[in-house]
């Protein structure tokens, strides 16, 4: 864990690798943390637990591995989150800071979505199925996210597609949006429900 990660350790999930990304920023405004955006991505496109994507977000990426990182040469990028295929959970930005994730994008009538979101990667492609671990992770995190960031609600939490139409078009077809939204409908549900259990009745 970096120097980064201990002086600010509120802002790194206790249940994810870290791994700091020096791509992020300042916020405009740290409070107003509104919108979680779900993205994929492969390196190489299409294979799998390569390792290049932690590369790519720590500017480590050695752009002569591979014929089509030469697209990436000099490409500053990061999300807060990434979910890898087997489940595991790695963060490399500070909840509080700008991860640079979404680029040109817009939602609810306000630009530049990196000033106001969260950024989460699922390790995939638009038209190969995600894995069951990777969907139990994905609700795990946003419901803690959520909890932390009251302001993130259902109809807040999209895809790459829905912030920049016609320039993304991830989490693509592959992404189960009604799966996901009712398993964390009923994450939600079992949460609340257990944290009445045991109120005495007036």
């Amino acid at each position: 864990m970096s120097t980064s990660v201990h002086q600010n350790q509120a802002q790194w999930l206790a249940g994810a690798s870290c791994q700091s990304s020096p791509n992020f920023n300042a916020r405009p405004d740290p409070a107003d943390i509104s919108l979680l955006v779900i993205h994929n991505i492969s390196l190489p496109a299409g294979e799998f637990a390569t390792g290049y994507i932690d590369q790519l977000f720590c500017n480590t990426l050695d752009c002569h591995s591979h014929p089509s990182f030469e697209s990436l040469r000099g490409v500053e990028v990061s999300a807060h989150f990434l979910i890898r295929r087997c489940g595991e959970l790695v963060q490399f930005v500070a909840l509080d800071q700008r991860a640079w994730h979404a680029g040109l994008s817009s939602f609810g009538g306000r630009d530049n979505c990196n000033d106001f979101s969260l950024g989460v990667e699922l390790e995939g492609t638009d038209h190969q199925a995600y894995t069951e671990q990777q969907y139990q992770t994905l609700v795990q995190l946003t419901s803690e996210l959520q909890e932390r960031y009251p302001m993130i609600t259902a109809e807040r939490i999209v895809g790459h597609c829905d912030i920049a139409p016609g320039r993304k078009t991830d989490p693509g077809a592959a992404f189960d949006w009604l799966s996901f939204r009712q398993r964390l409908n009923s994450a939600y549900q079992s949460a609340h429900s257990s944290a009445h259990k045991g109120v005495p009745q007036k």
